[in-house]
């Protein structure tokens, strides 16, 4: 494996492990939703750095990353409009306070 891919792969492992525990230890909607993008960027570096380096002349990674860019957006802009929403009717955005959701 080259050298430069690895490092890469350790870049990308640091990042979805900060996302985890991002997801794991924050109770505020915000900062789970930054750690779930940080996670899916990680995703990103792996998909392009693996199609650069095992199959150059194919684009099949930057496909894949376009596809998660375009999700990770979507899913971005749901969210963010869920918090909103959550905001407006109870002040607070804090995971363990959001029980209407539960049903």
């Amino acid at each position: 494996m080259p050298e430069v891919l690895q490092k890469i792969l350790w870049l990308s492992t640091a990042l979805f492990f900060i996302g985890v525990y991002g997801m794991l230890t924050r109770r505020n909607m915000l900062a789970i939703l930054m750690s779930l993008e940080l996670m899916l960027n990680s995703v990103n570096i792996n998909f392009v750095a693996f199609n650069k380096y095992l199959h150059p002349e194919k684009l099949d990674g930057i496909f894949f990353f376009l596809f998660i860019v375009t999700i990770a957006a979507a899913e971005a802009a749901v969210a963010i409009a869920i918090i909103i929403h959550l905001y407006r009717y109870h002040k607070n955005i804090d995971v363990g306070e959001t029980e209407e959701l539960k049903y």
